[in-house]
């Protein structure tokens, strides 16, 4: 008797065999002192074993994985990480942040944290650029954070970067300059204000495995043009998202790392040469964009019912 496994039949007997093994290895785990260790090891073997045995795996194809995985590892360093990469373009990392932060009533929507966050970013302070000299169209941001109650959230620390015209965050030079990074905090009514850079496409480094891959399933590397925050405040959920420019052409044909969504898009109002900036700032006459950002944070505890 013969069963279909993926494109192939598989006999009875085969099966047998390959489930004992499946059931072996994941006995194995059942001494773990670590119960959560134990559940997780039991079901990722469970899934790999049923992946490697529902495509028929080949031995050629589990040694180009190995080696892709050695790749990844030998590319990654303190300033690029390989594996966060894998796990944005595969959609593992967005999966994640859906998982653990349940939509809970108007709370500000997550996405993901991308690879160039820096600790430790100047404090730039309520009007202040973070740009700091980053080639780009200045973009004056403001906004408010707020709890789900609709009540002003005081003293929440707004910390925000991003990538310059040319596509590149600071990280990627070889400079060691600190630009287009920075925190703030919320004023006593909850809002906040600086200036920072119109966001462009750029595409996720792909001059690696990572991008190997890419060229492999024909997807583009390029991210929609995007503004990272990460803030935080105490008692409530800490909040890791971005904001994406209304009409980017980007939008349409697809973001590489499936960070979009739609709640996320705020319109970027461009302003003619000339035109008065909200704090006065000189800008010797060059154009310039304005965009509003709301933030609303989620108390820390949400139960299962997001309520």
């Amino acid at each position: 008797m013969t069963r279909t496994e993926g494109s192939r039949a598989v006999s009875e007997a085969q099966r047998r065999i390959e489930e004992r093994l499946t059931e072996e290895v994941v006995a194995s785990f059942a001494g773990a002192p670590d119960r959560r260790t134990r559940e997780l090891m039991e079901s990722f073997t469970r899934h790999l074993h049923a992946f490697i045995r529902e495509v028929r795996l080949t031995e050629d194809e589990w040694k180009r994985a190995i080696d892709f995985l050695t790749a990844a590892g030998n590319i990654t360093e303190e300033k690029r990480q390989e594996f966060i990469l894998l796990s944005d373009v595969l959609g593992a990392s967005m999966q994640t942040i859906a998982v653990n932060n349940e939509a809970y009533r108007d709370a500000t929507e997550s996405t993901v944290f991308g690879p160039f966050f820096v600790e430790d970013s100047p404090m730039v302070g309520n009007g202040g650029d973070i740009a700091a000299g980053a080639p780009g169209t200045p973009c004056w941001v403001e906004g408010t954070v707020c709890d789900t109650a609709g009540d002003p959230v005081p003293q929440a620390r707004i910390e925000v970067w991003e990538a310059d015209e040319n596509g590149f965050y600071d990280v990627q030079y070889s400079d060691e300059r600190v630009t287009g990074r920075g925190h703030l905090f919320s004023e006593i009514d909850g809002t906040f204000r600086f200036w920072g850079l119109t966001p462009t496409p750029y595409p996720i480094p792909h001059d690696g495995p990572v991008g190997e891959l890419l060229a492999a399933v024909n997807r583009s590397p390029v991210r929609a043009s995007h503004l990272h925050f990460m803030v935080s405040a105490e008692n409530k959920r800490t909040l890791v998202t971005h904001i994406f420019v209304e009409g980017d052409p980007q939008l349409e044909v697809g973001d590489s790392v499936f960070g979009v969504k739609e709640s996320l898009t705020k319109r970027f109002a461009e302003q003619p040469a000339g035109t008065p900036t909200p704090d006065g700032r000189d800008l010797d006459g060059s154009p310039w964009c304005k965009v509003r950002f709301d933030i609303v944070l989620a108390p820390a505890q949400v139960d299962s019912r997001g309520r």
